[in-house]
């Protein structure tokens, strides 16, 4: 599947559900969000059915995310089914870890390939102001399982914040040159309406880059497996890597080969694109598989050729990033 940019189209991100068990300052209000009851999300069958679908024209990397994916129950029950499908060579989630550790032998055992945890600090007082949760050490025991399992890789998504969280930049450069960890250090970016976010406190990957250099010696790595627009980066004498995406000072559009379906069955060519194609509404009205191929199609052919996160995420976007899958 290619769009009208010549990009192939090869990766779907599915968010499973809008709920999470944190709540993350520059993400979700503190009282949380109105959540959808079940009918209001697509049922794992209903998932299952819409990614062979998927991969019947091209897809062949699945990522799942949410909210918080894991707070989804029987969640190993749709890696497994996924996994049986020929033609997906890579499942994946995106976790906050809380959930993780209880959760990880199944997880690999039904298919999971690799992980990659969002964590924004590394000290226990900060975890706990910036996800208003106390939950530090379960984050932990997670990271420490994924090493245990040999899953490979291991990504950490770190979100730089000026302010906040900018003076650990280091910790995390040595905790990728302790273990075989492939840290990535992400740009602030306008990813909802709410207060949490000034564009004072985004710092870009130059920056960063910049005051790694200052006390480690780094150079360009080869790609660390799976789809991602992170510039990577070895540590000399290190066990992992570390690297760079850069969505708002240097934008990788031209490289994007994703689309995402919300929890709802809404299909987007691009996170900040407002255009949705509607997959639940056609799954149960009984349409054919060659119908739902014809709205995948035309989501493919809505994908915008450039995000325009730099002009903020813009109040007449209804959907935050946590309704639209991480």
């Amino acid at each position: 599947m290619a769009d009208t940019y010549g990009r192939e189209i090869n990766y779907l991100r599915i968010s499973v559900t809008d709920r999470c068990n944190l709540r993350c300052r520059y993400c979700m209000p503190e009282e949380g969000i109105d959540l959808k009851n079940n009918n209001g999300i697509l049922s794992f069958e209903e998932i299952y059915r819409l990614v062979k679908i998927g991969a019947e024209l091209g897809i062949r990397k699945v990522r799942l995310t949410g909210g918080e994916p894991l707070v989804r129950k029987n969640l190993t029950k749709l890696i497994k089914d996924i996994n049986k499908l020929p033609q997906i060579d890579d499942i994946a989630i995106t976790t906050n870890g809380v959930l993780f550790a209880d959760l990880a032998e199944e997880l690999k055992h039904s298919g999971l390939n690799r992980v990659n945890f969002s964590v924004d600090t590394l000290a226990a007082d900060k975890f706990k102001y910036i996800t208003r949760r106390n939950a530090f050490d379960k984050v932990k025991d997670a990271l420490k399982k994924a090493i245990e399992l040999k899953m490979d890789p291991v990504k950490i998504n770190t979100v730089v914040i000026k302010g906040f969280n900018d003076n650990e930049i280091k910790d995390f450069v040595t905790l990728a040159y302790e273990y075989p960890f492939h840290v990535r250090f992400i740009e602030f970016m306008p990813i909802g309406d709410l207060l949490f976010w000034q564009k004072d406190k985004m710092m870009t990957n130059n920056e960063i880059k910049d005051n790694i250099k200052q006390d480690f010696d780094i150079a360009p790595a080869k790609q660390v497996r799976g789809n991602g627009p992170a510039q990577y980066y070895d540590i000399e004498g290190g066990k992992g890597t570390i690297g760079f995406i850069s969505p708002m000072s240097n934008h990788f559009c031209s490289l994007c080969n994703r689309l995402r379906m919300t929890a709802e069955g809404k299909l987007r060519g691009c996170l900040y694109d407002k255009r949705e194609t509607d997959l639940k509404s056609a799954l149960r009205t009984g349409v054919s598989d060659e119908d739902l191929k014809q709205l995948f199609l035309r989501a493919i052919n809505l994908k915008p050729e450039k995000h325009q996160l730099n002009s903020g995420w813009g109040s007449e976007n209804n959907r935050k990033m946590y309704q639209i899958g991480g």
